[in-house]
């Protein structure tokens, strides 16, 4: 089969980045509005967990043969850092991710309207009382279990056809227990997305929290990506590495 053009791979990126925000990210104030005056309790952080898992899955399983469905630049980050992805592609992933996040969000407020706005439009925050340090720890663990998950389920040695399943399911957990600290956005383009189209409706924006779910994150990602090449590695990996090694030696000293 041949492999699909630069552009329809940063388009489907730019896609699927914005269905997650539309629905994931949308799913919060859709729920603070439906809600109403009732409190914010676990049934409504499961709605919120299970809206994000279920676009997760259908966006890996409609796109991933097509651009791998990194839709989150914590991801495209790992894979280059682990030499599974080229470095030199990962701007353009980055961006597409990023202007997708821009235009998941502005389909929020375009469908929810200005209530969804005053709601905070989904924009991750901090909980009360948790600081820049906890919050950091929190989405650096978040993104390092996502990205763990995602380099099992693609290896080649997992199981066939679950790889979408499991990285929803993942995203599911993580949420329920990261969110009471950050709102679990464990994904930078996630994360800067709402935060843009927020401040451009008027909105307001706590900015000085903006480092620490970026450091987290990509720390995160580069953290879970190592972990996962460090245990899954193989000895005839090991001794393959090796044999190159000896013979780009003995290809210099012949030199």
């Amino acid at each position: 089969m041949g492999e699909n053009s630069t552009v329809q791979k940063l388009v489907s990126e730019a896609a699927g980045t914005a269905l997650l925000v539309f629905i994931g990210v949308g799913s919060v104030p859709a729920t603070l509005l439906v809600n109403g005056d009732t409190p914010f309790t676990m049934p409504s952080l499961m709605t919120i967990s299970l809206a994000f898992a279920t676009v997760v899955i259908a966006v890996v399983y409609a796109i991933g043969h097509i651009s791998g469905a990194h839709i989150n630049p914590a991801v495209t980050v790992g894979l280059a850092a682990t030499g599974r992805f080229p470095w030199r592609d990962v701007p353009g992933y980055v961006g597409a991710q990023v202007a997708g996040a821009v235009l998941g969000a502005l389909a929020i407020a375009g469908v929810l309207g200005s209530p969804a706005v005053d709601a905070g439009l989904g924009v991750a925050t901090f909980w009360e009382g948790v600081g820049s340090g906890q919050a950091l720890f929190a989405e650096l663990i978040g993104t390092a279990i996502l990205v763990f998950v995602v380099f099992g389920a693609i290896d080649g040695r997992a199981p066939a056809g679950w790889a979408g399943l499991a990285i929803g399911l993942a995203v599911f957990a993580i949420i329920i227990v990261v969110a009471p600290a950050t709102s679990s956005s464990i994904n930078p383009a996630r994360t800067v997305g709402p935060m843009v189209v927020l401040q451009a409706l008027g909105g307001s924006v706590a900015w000085w929290q903006l480092p620490s779910y970026l450091i987290g994150e990509f720390a995160g990602g580069v953290l879970g990506a190592g972990a996962y090449v460090a245990l899954a590695r193989t000895r005839d990996a090991d001794l393959v590495e090796v044999a190159g090694t000896e013979a780009t030696l003995a290809e210099g000293v012949v030199r």
